[in-house]
């Protein structure tokens, strides 16, 4: 009888401990949805946006009273998460409410002016990962520009940042502007999608140079140096390989390498973006010794053996490194990739990561970048010594440009 006390007494200590965050939908609900009380709204969204229950912002909006839900707006994979990535997310109509969907995924990334005629506010929820090169954020930015041009208002429903409070990578430069490097942030930005859209009003980096009447709805007991594990909070994958919150912090570590199609890094296995693996590398004990010696902060690495699914090859063996964060704080997450290429460009001279690329891998990895300073540098001789000032030269002037934003 004390044993099941005690596991009862545990039990409720964990719920206790666990469910310290509340987002800002659940917020708003708390808040009797006054923000948006008689007013059309319009709503990006994607699976991410659900309270703690999984109960999808879509719904809790169109059920809200004195709201009136008349659009969705549907970043990359839609609003239900049921459009692979890259491919183009069609206009259509929501099957479980019935409201219309324009996409913002398809001939427009921005919302026109005939797609804002039937809202007085646009409202934003999403789970993102942290890292500019994740699509959500451009959509994030288009809209509270088109937003501002409009008249309309628009609502930020806050959301943690899983990779917390590092920032990494240099600011994106003019020509290599995109939708995976839409604003001149660094690649990892340390805030949250609230905070940003703050940042981005604030220091006039809309499209237009306009700002947005912008309001945005705080989490409550998020601190930015919590792991999302320690949320409360459920974690819906943003996207088809993004499975874990922890995913999050391997995403930054290999993701730019995996834009040259040069190794697998584990995405379509079963640990995306945690690997560094190739059909020609036949010393996976000797490259793991090589890259542990570096000594590298908060990382280690482990042989690994496996056989993709795609990507390098379905059927083909691969071997190569698997990569462990052990330390999120101390680790340097963007340049791991680039010690991986460096230590591999040495024992693998035919087969340096950007040497043989097709051109249109090349350009995606600039723009990936934000810059095409990076491969030149790192072209002449695979050292990571040679871009590391480039690359995290102005972290902190961001973090000190930012700081004013920050709401936690």
């Amino acid at each position: 009888m004390m044993r099941k006390y005690l596991a009862i007494i545990m039990l409720a200590v964990w719920t206790t401990c666990a469910a310290q965050v509340t987002p800002g939908v659940e917020m708003l609900v708390k808040q009797g949805f006054e923000p948006l009380k008689g007013k059309r709204v319009g709503l990006i969204t994607n699976p991410t946006g659900v309270d703690r229950n999984l109960k999808s912002t879509i719904d809790i909006l169109h059920e809200a009273p004195e709201v009136e839900l008349t659009a969705l707006f549907a970043p990359e994979h839609g609003v239900r998460g049921d459009q692979y990535a890259g491919l183009k997310v069609s206009d259509g109509r929501d099957s479980a409410t019935g409201v219309k969907i324009h996409s913002l995924y398809g001939a427009s990334r921005k919302p026109t002016a005939a797609m804002l005629d039937d809202i007085d506010v646009m409202v934003y929820d999403i789970q993102d990962n942290g890292c500019r090169s994740y699509t959500f954020i451009s959509t994030l930015g288009l809209c509270m520009d088109a937003c501002a041009k409009a008249g309309k208002e628009f609502v930020v429903l806050d959301r943690p940042n899983p990779v917390g409070d590092k920032i990494e990578g240099l600011i994106t430069e003019d020509d290599c502007k995109s939708f995976v490097s839409q604003f001149p942030i660094p690649y990892l930005y340390g805030l949250t999608p609230g905070e940003l859209a703050m940042y981005l009003n604030g220091e006039g980096l809309l499209e237009s140079g306009k700002q947005v009447d912008l309001t945005v709805v705080k989490m409550d007991g998020w601190k930015r140096n919590m792991d999302y594990r320690d949320t409360g909070l459920p974690w819906v994958l943003p996207s088809p390989h993004i499975p874990t919150a922890e995913t999050s912090l391997y995403y930054p570590a290999s993701g730019i390498l995996g834009e040259l199609e040069y190794m697998s890094i584990g995405v379509g296995y079963t640990l995306p973006f945690k690997l560094f693996a190739a059909p020609w590398i036949d010393d996976a004990p000797g490259l793991a010794d090589r890259l542990n010696a570096l000594d590298l902060p908060g990382v280690k690495f482990r042989p690994i053996h496996y056989t993709p699914f795609y990507s390098m090859g379905q059927g083909k063996a691969a071997a190569g490194v698997e990569c462990y964060i052990t330390d999120r704080e101390a680790a340097t997450l963007t340049l791991i990739q680039f010690y991986v290429a460096q230590e591999v460009a040495k024992m693998y001279p035919a087969h340096k990561m950007l040497e043989g690329r097709a051109a249109t891998r090349l350009n995606m990895f600039d723009k990936v970048v934000g810059s095409k300073k990076i491969r030149a540098l790192f072209g002449k001789r695979h050292r990571v010594e040679d871009i590391e000032d480039l690359w995290m030269g102005e972290t902190e002037a961001f973090r000190t440009r930012s700081t004013p934003y920050k709401i936690y």
